[in-house]
């Protein structure tokens, strides 16, 4: 499967921004998916993750303030940030695995396959 997020930007603090990850290729419905982030000069982060079914997970950073969500007819995993913090700025990927993660193997990069490029966010305070 080949993933393209977008809708990435600049945005002040306390605003907010929609990503879109557009997968081809693959049953996207079979996948699990999940966004990870970096910062410059920090290891990449879990953002969050959804299953096939649409149970989602959230890193305890953005709970609260960001809703990962997905749509399997259009073959889109979606994340809404609101109450965007300085903090958030950083380079946001998606990423799918066609197996089921559960508890912590969600929250770790290396378990999932396919990536896609990145979309820059800045947050401006």
């Amino acid at each position: 499967v080949q993933l393209q997020a977008y809708g990435g930007g600049l945005v002040q603090a306390g605003g907010s921004l929609r990503l879109s990850c557009a997968a081809s290729g693959g049953t996207f419905s079979n996948y699990f998916m999940g966004w990870f982030r970096q910062a410059p000069g920090k290891e990449r982060e879990f953002v969050a993750a959804i299953s096939r079914y649409g149970n989602s997970y959230h890193a305890d950073s953005v709970k609260g303030r960001f809703t990962i969500s997905r749509d399997n007819t259009k073959n889109t995993m979606y994340l809404q940030m609101n109450s965007l913090k300085d903090e958030d700025t950083a380079v946001y990927s998606c990423a799918a695995v066609s197996r089921i993660l559960q508890g912590a193997m969600r929250s770790w990069s290396g378990n999932y396959d396919y990536w896609g490029q990145g979309t820059q966010v800045t947050v401006s305070s």
